[in-house]
């Protein structure tokens, strides 16, 4: 019979490890390795910011006729509308209306059109006609549109003219005397920076534009606005870029 004498644990090969790394490469392991089952793969893609693409499509022209224009004083140009689909990420969110102006290299402002219902009660089918609408705030990096209430802005008077993040415009009182108003507004202001009434409102065969487009002056910082057929009048505007909110928010 034969006999084998098995070694001791002494005498096996020892290996000399260090132990500080080791223990840092296992604890290193066993974080990721947690990450990944706390974590989904669309929890961890939705943590990474989405770019969106903001863009304007191309020009249509549509039928369009001022609302309280007079047969006499219909002329081609406002017997058609320029209007431009608002796309976020490819989708059509708004039509538009006119030029965009760059606030900053963030966001821009541009003008909303309308396709409102002008059937009757009375009327067997519906007959939707386009109208310049308000004015639109729209962030390019959250792809984020909001409206503006500018204040005693008429879609049917007013024509806004802006510079930085000023618009000038004629504008309608919403109270019994009402009035027209030389309007300054300023984005995130509550109040416009000028507001002076500027002659009656409701006019009887009022001219078509109301009011010139606002001439601006950069230093110093001036506007001139003119009611057609009226003496112009220069405001100074006095005061600085107000804050504009550029956070991201949950429209990502």
């Amino acid at each position: 019979m034969l006999e084998f004498e098995l070694p001791t644990p002494y005498s096996l090969p020892m290996q000399t490890l260090r132990s500080a790394p080791v223990l840092l490469l296992l604890y290193s392991c066993v974080l990721l390795l947690t990450c990944c089952a706390i974590f989904t793969p669309n929890q961890l893609s939705a943590a990474t910011p989405k770019t969106h693409i903001v863009t304007l499509g191309p020009l249509r022209r549509v039928p369009y006729t001022q609302p309280d224009a007079t047969p006499d004083s219909r002329a081609d140009e406002t017997s058609t509308l320029k209007v431009r689909a608002l796309l976020v990420d490819e989708h059509q969110k708004e039509w538009t209306t006119g030029d965009l102006h760059e606030i900053t290299d963030r966001t821009f402002t541009v003008r909303r059109a309308l396709r409102l219902n002008d059937a009757l009660p009375t009327d067997p089918a519906a007959h939707w006609i386009w109208q310049p609408g308000p004015w639109l705030l729209v962030d390019r990096v959250t792809g984020h549109i909001a409206t503006l209430h500018l204040p005693d802005f008429d879609p049917a008077v007013s024509d806004a003219v802006w510079f930085r993040d000023y618009a000038a415009y004629c504008g309608t009182a919403t109270t019994a005397k009402g009035g027209l108003y030389a309007i300054v507004a300023q984005l995130g202001a509550h109040r416009p920076i000028v507001q002076k009434q500027i002659g009656n409102w409701p006019q009887p065969n009022h001219f078509i534009p109301v009011c010139q487009p606002a001439r601006w002056q950069r230093l110093p910082i001036r506007v001139t606005l003119q009611p057609t057929a009226g003496e112009p009048l220069t405001f100074d505007v006095v005061g600085s870029a107000s804050l504009i909110e550029e956070a991201d928010n949950e429209d990502n």
